[in-house]
């Protein structure tokens, strides 16, 4: 959407939301709109309370209005950008038909909207996913660049955590059978369009007791200016209504109570720039005050599939004659073990010219849970296998000395070790690893530099847990764990006072990414998962954690520097206006009238005008918030006090005293 577009949409939305049920919502604008309605009484009838000065109340009156309204336009502005993001995701939502299989095995043409939760549908290549749901059958790659921008296809299979679909993204090889999670019009997309429209976002406790604390000042600021009236009528200094509503106006907090919303709902945009969906306000402002960081191993600190990195051969056999035996018994393992094999033995120089006329020859030998091993008989008679240690010494004739030598070596840096085995002899060892993702051990180190500490929940052997944890560089980790076990950690965390973050991508996650305060769930993983969760991520990067806790900072912050430029705003109107107001009455006033503003008309007007423009001038700022910098707590109140404190406070003389030297030819 482009910019004048949105412009003009916000617009609009401004005036529609000019209702009064709807300024309800925010009481400080809410204040400002019965003061606009007051002053419109009297403009149309100036001598009610024994006022004259028509042109005075319309003036007061017109500047409430442009208030009122720029406080709407900055919620509508933040809005509309969520809006233009929705755009994008219901261009997928075209009209998409559905190949059913019913009871007896016969496909039956359907549009999606007639699908129903527990159908099984068989979507082909080219084809589009009707709706959410699990892979029951067959193995296929996706494109997912409608909800993801990335242009790489995923795999996905039954069973493990990559079986979850979701609908409007697109198969593109192969086919697979999908058995149907979602009703019409509530599948992951759908409820992503719905968050980013802000249907269902809701206020956040911070962000509720900002709204207390700006209610109270109201509230305060109106006894002020009621206990102002009788002291005027003391001091024989006459005080028209118009003038008390505008006083009033000027001090309450309208600057942060027109932009909070705003605030709110750009930090819940920013998390979507980064491709994470946000479920609500309240998850993006929790990540804001995360201390500690559960992540699941399988599938988000590693890539979930163990994948050979090296041939360990024994003593007495070449690294050639491992490398060639490994890749002959894996030419029919479709694993992604297997698959990894072939392609590291090929990598390093395996000749590969007669892979299909064995495969044509050979008698494949699957793994089974029973056997531990796998491989292939070929034709001349030559066996050849590839399995556990434990196995596969019970079939050899001789176990070489330095065998449970590498065994160990594997084992104790995490791996795990597949024995290979020509005929009755073994031959040396696969070095099977679970791969940990790039980049993550300087994103953690990042975490830790932010203050958040970082603990591995994984079901391997410590041995396993504790290798995978030093090379990922996490701060702590828990073995053989169970979902229980990841609740437990959370809830002690808790119990300290802590906030807790989880990230996730099984089944097995979901009651913990449901305890976390923060749950970031992996857009590759179960729908359970993402149930469960507050948060998507619909890249699956685990790391993005931080740019969530960035943000979530920088909302926490931006509001904090808005509130304290508000309020040091305030006071600098009140030293700015009352000093001008009161001076014809009492001359010695014109000692604190440090602007010189020529008269009480004109500084009324002036900082009324300041107090309007001031807040599309700060749009900017709260929608894009304000730049997080790691630091400890005293240094960022130390540095809002300074820039945002002080510059609340001289800013409104500089622009009052300019709104004066311009207005004051027009009412003079």
């Amino acid at each position: 959407m482009n910019t004048q577009k949105m412009i003009r949409q916000a617009s609009i939305a401004a005036c529609k939301k000019l209702n009064p049920l709807y300024l309800m919502k925010n009481p400080v604008m809410f204040v400002v709109a019965i003061g606009f309605i007051l002053v419109v009484v009297l403009t149309m009838f100036p001598t009610m309370f024994g006022e004259s000065s028509r042109l005075f109340n319309a003036s007061v009156a017109s500047i409430l209005f442009i208030t009122i309204w720029f406080s709407n336009f900055a919620e509508s502005i933040a809005e509309g950008r969520g809006r233009a993001q929705v755009q994008t995701l219901k261009q997928t939502k075209t009209t998409t038909k559905a190949t059913r299989i019913l009871a007896d095995g016969t496909e039956q043409m359907v549009q999606a909207e007639q699908l129903q939760k527990g159908d099984l549908v068989i979507v082909r290549a080219g084809e589009t996913i009707p709706n959410d749901g699990e892979v029951v059958e067959g193995i296929a790659t996706v494109d997912e660049s409608a909800i993801t921008g990335e242009s790489a296809p995923v795999v996905k299979e039954r069973s493990g955590d990559f079986s979850s679909v979701t609908g409007g993204t697109v198969v593109t090889s192969d086919w697979l059978k999908i058995e149907i999670t979602s009703m019409p019009g509530d599948s992951f997309l759908d409820k992503m369009i719905r968050l980013i429209e802000g249907a269902s976002r809701q206020k956040t406790p911070n962000e509720i007791a900002l709204n207390t604390l700006l209610v109270s000042l109201t509230i305060i600021f109106l006894l002020v200016v009621v206990t102002l009236l009788p002291m005027a009528n003391y001091l024989n200094i006459s005080l028209s209504v118009a003038t008390l509503i505008a006083l009033t106006v000027c001090l309450i907090p309208t600057t942060i109570g027109g932009l909070l919303s705003a605030i709110g709902i750009a930090g819940m945009d920013r998390v979507t720039k980064f491709n994470v969906i946000a479920m609500s306000g309240k998850a993006v402002e929790a990540s804001g005050d995360v201390d500690t960081l559960i992540l699941d191993k399988t599938g988000t600190i590693t890539y979930g599939n163990r994948m050979a990195t090296a041939f360990l051969p024994v003593q007495g056999v070449t690294a050639q004659e491992l490398m060639e035996m490994a890749w002959l018994s894996s030419l029919a393992d479709e694993t992604p073990e297997g698959k990894s094999i072939i392609t590291l033995a090929e990598q390093q120089g395996v000749d590969q010219i007669n892979k299909h006329h064995i495969l044509q020859t050979a008698t494949v030998i699957p793994f089974t849970a029973q056997t531990r091993m796998s491989g292939v008989d070929l034709a001349e008679g030559l066996q050849v296998r590839k399995g556990s240690y434990d196995a596969m010494i019970k079939m050899a004739t001789h176990v070489p000395n330095d065998l449970e030598e590498v065994v160990k070596q594997v084992s104790s840096v995490g791996g795990t070790p597949l024995v290979v085995m020509r005929g009755r002899q073994l031959l040396g060892v696969i070095y099977l690893k679970d791969i940990v993702k790039e980049g993550l051990k300087e994103r953690f180190a990042q975490l830790r530099a932010m203050g958040i500490k970082t603990i591995m929940c994984t079901g391997d052997n410590p041995l396993t847990a504790a290798a995978i944890a030093q090379e990922a560089g996490v701060d702590g980790f828990i073995a053989e764990s169970r979902p229980e076990d990841k609740i437990a950690v959370i809830k002690a965390e808790q119990a300290l006072g802590k906030v807790v973050a989880m990230t996730g991508d099984g089944t097995n996650d979901a009651p913990a990414l449901a305890q976390a305060n923060v749950g970031l769930a992996m857009n590759s993983g179960t729908n359970a998962a993402k149930e469960a969760a507050n948060m998507v991520d619909l890249d699956s990067d685990p790391t993005k954690i931080i740019e969530v806790v960035e943000i979530g900072k920088q909302l926490l912050m931006t509001r904090g520097a808005l509130t304290t430029f508000s309020i040091a705003n305030d006071v600098a109107k009140y030293f700015a206006i009352i000093p001008a107001m009161l001076m014809v009455a009492i001359p010695q006033m014109k000692t604190l009238n440090i602007m010189h503003l020529h008269s009480p008309t004109s500084a009324i007007i002036s900082a009324l005008l300041f107090n309007a423009l001031i807040i599309p001038l700060l749009i900017p700022i709260a929608m894009k918030g304000v730049r997080y910098q790691p630091m400890n707590a005293n240094h960022l109140l130390n540095r809002n006090l300074l820039i945002y404190g002080l510059g609340g406070m001289v800013i409104p003389f500089i622009g009052i005293k300019i709104i004066d030297l311009v207005i004051t030819p027009l009412i003079s």
